[in-house]
């Protein structure tokens, strides 16, 4: 009975340590995906602003990368 008994107290150790080890996971994941949604509204609020005072440069640069997506996409 004692080598189940510390068959069973290693095991529900070891169940511990992976639960707390999970939990940290998701709580760690919680806090990224934060701050990249955090990060995206930043960047997306940046683009608006340069676009509303940049119209022309805007235009220009979308004119460009949608030839340069072009012409790497039908070279293929």
């Amino acid at each position: 009975m004692e080598t189940i008994d510390k068959a069973s107290n290693y095991a529900h150790e070891a169940v511990d340590k992976i639960a707390s080890a999970s939990h940290q996971a998701a709580d760690t994941l919680d806090q990224k995906s934060e701050q990249l949604k955090t990060a995206e509204q930043r960047i997306v609020k940046n683009c608006q602003v340069y676009i509303r005072d940049n119209p022309v440069t805007a235009l220009g640069i979308a004119v460009a990368s949608g030839f340069l997506l072009s012409r790497l996409l039908s070279s293929r």
